[in-house]
């Protein structure tokens, strides 16, 4: 799934659809795993919120095992990764809240739309929209989505809701009160480095991003291990019949608050489920096959180029991790090689991150 404003006014002019694929308590060993970080990291303390993850050699990309890899994430080739500080959680509505009230920042789904700007990524010759349709907004899933005649068509269940932001997740009269521990979303790649710059802190690359989720392991497919079985306790992931039922068997239809599920093996909390998470790397669906299978690679940053085969004017992103909308049937996303592309310049109710620093950053 590539969630992107400018397909999506194409679908609306032109009626055809662009987009491409697809509260528990918490246990005595999380917090003990938790404790354990806040200890010296190489002269470094934790900073509050966020776990040491130590360096390692990992195997990064899909399993052999892993009957739901897709070709992207395929061969799977060992990485170094150095250690660094990542926050436990998402960053949640609370805490951007603290950066919008500190610096006045406005996010993209707030503002005024650019025609002159979205035109850069579209065809030439593309028609412009109605100024109707031009309105400040984001994307969100249909929650009403009936008689899907096919699992290729995307914009059966995803509508552009004018006034959806962070503030307002499902448009107008819609609120966050009461969820200062979910998620913030409606969040687009600029929002989020806008809040990274505030708080000292960077987008983890897509490498850092699987070695937190790996914790301890270094070639699992999911984050609690290998059993799939053990999805609906450990993730906040879709059950039912995607996308017109969905029976909340993991106690949460849509989104859930932050560590509502058991933590990883080093105290990090939803790497699998509730919301997509943005990395720092371009999203490209041959990067893997291009890379040396018996090397291994040191810090790696991903792709020189984005490249998506359907949808190759726009720039993209990888994003990790799956969200609450992820089922075997659609997406699988909810392992640690997943990966799908995120169009920077807009968000969607399902899309947040969180951040990471080094030592070295938090030494300045």
């Amino acid at each position: 799934m590539i969630f992107n404003l400018k397909v999506l006014i194409i679908t609306v002019l032109m009626s055809s659809v662009i987009f491409s694929s697809c509260d528990k308590k918490k246990s005595a060993t999380d917090k003990k795993v938790i404790k354990q970080n806040e200890v010296l990291i190489q002269d470094v303390k934790a900073p509050e919120g966020m776990v040491w993850v130590a360096g390692k050699t990992f195997l990064m990309g899909a399993k052999d095992e892993d009957k739901y890899a897709m070709p992207r994430e395929k061969p799977a080739h060992k990485v170094k990764v150095d250690g660094f500080f990542i926050d436990v959680h998402e960053v949640t509505n609370k805490q951007f809240r603290k950066f919008v009230d500190a610096t006045k920042y406005v996010t993209v789904a707030e503002r005024p739309i650019d025609w002159d700007e979205i035109k850069k990524d579209l065809p030439a010759g593309t028609v412009k929209p109605a100024d109707s349709i031009l309105q400040p907004g984001s994307l969100i899933f249909n929650k009403h989505a009936k008689g899907v005649v096919s699992m290729d068509n995307y914009g059966q269940w995803w509508k552009w809701q004018i006034g959806a932001n962070w503030k307002q997740p499902e448009g107008p009269g819609s609120s966050i009160e009461g969820q200062d521990n979910y998620p913030v979303v409606h969040i687009a790649q600029e929002d989020a480095l806008a809040y990274c710059k505030w708080s000292n802190r960077r987008l983890p690359t897509e490498a850092e991003w699987e070695s937190a989720a790996q914790g301890k392991f270094e070639d699992n497919i999911f984050t609690w291990g290998n059993k799939a079985e053990d999805l609906n306790a450990n993730a906040n992931t879709w059950q039912g019949k995607f996308p017109t039922e969905n029976v909340s068997e993991d106690g949460f239809e849509y989104i859930s608050p932050v560590g509502s599920y058991p933590a990883n093996n080093i105290g990090l909390y939803d790497m699998a489920g509730n919301v997509w998470e943005m990395t720092s790397d371009l999203f490209n669906v041959n990067y893997y096959q291009t890379l040396n299978p018996s090397a291994v690679l040191t810090n790696p940053i991903g792709a020189d180029k984005s490249y998506t085969p359907s949808n190759p004017y726009q720039v993209e992103y990888v994003m990790k991790g799956g969200s609450f909308l992820c089922h075997a049937s659609y997406c699988a996303s909810f392992r640690i090689s997943a990966k799908m592309g995120m169009e920077p310049n807009s968000g969607s109710d399902h899309i947040g991150f969180r951040t990471v620093a080094t030592k070295e950053m938090l030494a300045k």
